[in-house]
């Protein structure tokens, strides 16, 4: 199991009341430290980082109200870069709790607090809801903000990003937004397009998109281009006989011009490599330590 599979497996056991599940951290030394955002609840004061089963000295903690992270380019998302850049942190955690008073506020009862705090409504923000990430929904809330965070031209594509809510009674986790999914998700290839003979749209793997050539400096897409004819061909027999007959000098004249062109290619360019897909690594299996429940 990888790193958040195992805290999250180890969390459950914990509170189901297994006295020995926890984290072996020693055999996830890669991983660390990971870095977690949190609400400035303070009832989580007592949870965090036992909740998770991490060494204190592996855990970049990260708090704001509701744990609410506003756009890409945020101030915590600032934080959030300058953890992975400067502290090195592996993975991130958004990981937000039950019964949140920042998702028991409405934007009405948040201007009357202000008020009753002397700060005029004139002083604050137009969109009160936008500004101070308002919300609902502590799942939905958690969701979004990991969607920020993987949007964010400041945090590595190679890093996990996951969502988690935090039960405020019993320290449970629940795995909202799985990192590691959504990172293979984000790296695997998007395939190109071919038109049926009934005129839709349909996945044609192996050949680039025509906007790859570019006459004034003659690039080639890295696919063959007599495999795009031979579809071609396909779909006209779908269409009928007569049509392949009708066809059949176009489609001739084509191969041999595709021919041409993809032996020039390989004669000036050669073959172009097609991009792999990284892996991500897989840590060892672990062997759990105690884990510390709220009482």
């Amino acid at each position: 199991m990888r790193l958040f599979e195992s805290i999250v497996d180890a969390n459950h056991k914990a509170v189901a009341g297994d006295a020995s599940a926890g984290l072996h951290p020693d055999e996830f030394a890669d991983a660390f430290p990971i870095i977690a955002l949190t609400c400035i609840d303070p009832r989580l004061n007592a949870f965090f980082p036992n909740i998770l089963g991490v060494p204190a000295d592996q855990f970049i903690w990260l708090r704001n109200a509701g744990n609410i992270i506003t756009g890409p380019l945020s101030s915590t998302m600032r934080s959030l870069a300058l953890a992975c850049a400067v502290k090195g942190g592996k993975e991130i955690a958004v990981i937000g709790h039950t019964d949140c008073q920042v998702a028991r506020t409405t934007a009405m009862e948040l201007l009357s607090r202000f008020q009753s705090l002397g700060v005029d409504r004139s002083r604050l923000p137009e969109n009160l809801n936008e500004f101070f990430g308002v919300f609902a929904s502590e799942r939905q809330n958690v969701m979004k903000a990991c969607d920020f965070v993987r949007q964010s031209p400041l945090i590595g594509p190679n890093i996990p990003v996951h969502g988690l809510l935090a039960d405020i009674e019993t320290g449970k986790l629940d795995w909202i937004v799985n990192g590691y999914e959504k990172l293979v998700q984000a790296q695997a290839p998007s395939q190109p397009q071919q038109q049926t003979a009934a005129g839709a749209l349909t996945p044609l793997s192996g050949f680039g998109s025509l906007k790859d050539f570019e006459m004034g400096e003659m690039k080639f897409p890295a696919a063959k281009i007599g495999e795009w004819v031979s579809a071609k061909v396909e779909g006209l027999k779908m269409a009928g006989e007569e049509e392949i007959q009708k066809a059949q000098p176009v489609v001739e004249s084509a191969e041999a011009a595709a021919k041409q062109a993809a032996d020039y290619a390989k004669q000036q360019w050669g073959q172009a490599s097609q991009g792999v897909p990284p892996k991500i690594p897989r840590p060892p299996p672990i062997r759990p330590a105690r884990l510390v429940r709220k009482r």
